[in-house]
């Protein structure tokens, strides 16, 4: 015989027979102000485990959403800070940036006080060669600023190059360390005479210009020697400073000697000079 099977009460209609009869219990309890005796040990056995699991269930629901609270606010927080630090961030390049364009501009300051008897021009550079120095470069001022060809550059307290080129807004520079420069310098310390070479291949293998045809027949020039422009260059102002001597050996003549010097201006970082607004007076020229 085949057996039959036992029709289970859905538990939903379980839960809310349950349900029905804990509120009639609670309720007969209420009305009859029974504490003790057979009904108040069953509203006990029945309801105090029902309340202490709907207390469990109700802790645990109110721990759950402290944490996602919890993890929302935190969530904010993170946002607001990471944005915090973004503005920070932001705030410190700028700064950064504004102090070194303001070194730059004080620096200037300084060499136009060095300079002072000169009328001079501020400029920035706007172009270059594809070299990675600054052999020859665009500046953005020209013919309406004053600018001249002829008239002299200067930056970081030193001779830069002279203006070969000039338009109303604009001027080309060739510096000194371009192949086709050659300067006529003299040693603070002896008066000797002597040239500045310009000289890619000297800057790309040792950042040194080479000096030759000095005069040092007393044998007075030592390393750590300033040379300055020449008065008798005929391109440029007497006196600027143009770098110091590193090296020096006598050549086969024994009356000359040939040397490396080190630049004072730093023609690899270039970004504003001074122009000098004066042509030199080749009457000085002697």
């Amino acid at each position: 015989m085949k057996k039959q099977n036992k029709k289970q009460l859905p538990a939903k209609y379980v839960l809310l027979i349950m349900t029905i009869v804990c509120i009639v219990i609670i309720a007969l309890s209420a009305e009859m102000s029974i504490s003790t005796g057979p009904v108040g040990k069953a509203v006990g056995q029945v309801i105090v485990p029902m309340q202490k699991g709907l207390n469990k269930i109700g802790n645990a629901l109110n721990l759950r959403q402290i944490e996602i609270q919890t993890k929302q606010e935190l969530q904010e927080e993170n946002a607001a800070l990471k944005e915090e630090i973004s503005m920070l961030e932001e705030q410190l390049n700028r700064v950064a940036l504004e102090q070194a364009e303001l070194e730059q501009l004080r620096e200037l300051y300084q060499m136009d006080q060095t300079y002072e008897s000169y009328e001079k021009v501020a400029a920035n550079i706007v172009g270059k060669d594809t070299s990675n120095w600054f052999a020859t470069f665009i500046i953005d001022k020209g013919t309406k600023d004053g600018i001249e060809i002829g008239h002299n550059v200067v930056a970081d307290g030193g001779l830069v190059g002279i203006v070969v080129d000039v338009g109303s807004n604009y001027a080309k520079i060739r510096s000194i360390i371009d192949d086709s420069s050659n300067v006529s310098a003299v040693d603070l310390a002896t008066s000797d005479n002597c040239i500045v070479n310009g000289s890619l291949k000297t800057m790309n293998e040792r950042q040194q210009l080479q000096i030759t045809d000095l005069s040092d027949s007393d044998d007075n020039v030592a390393v750590g020697d300033q040379l300055v422009t020449s008065h008798i260059s005929d391109r440029y102002l007497p006196d600027i400073p143009i770098g110091y001597i590193v090296d020096v050996t006598s050549d086969s003549n024994k009356l000359t000697k040939t040397g490396y010097l080190a630049t004072i201006v730093d023609f690899e970082h270039l970004e504003k000079v001074l122009v000098i607004k004066e042509l030199k007076d080749y009457s000085e020229a002697r």
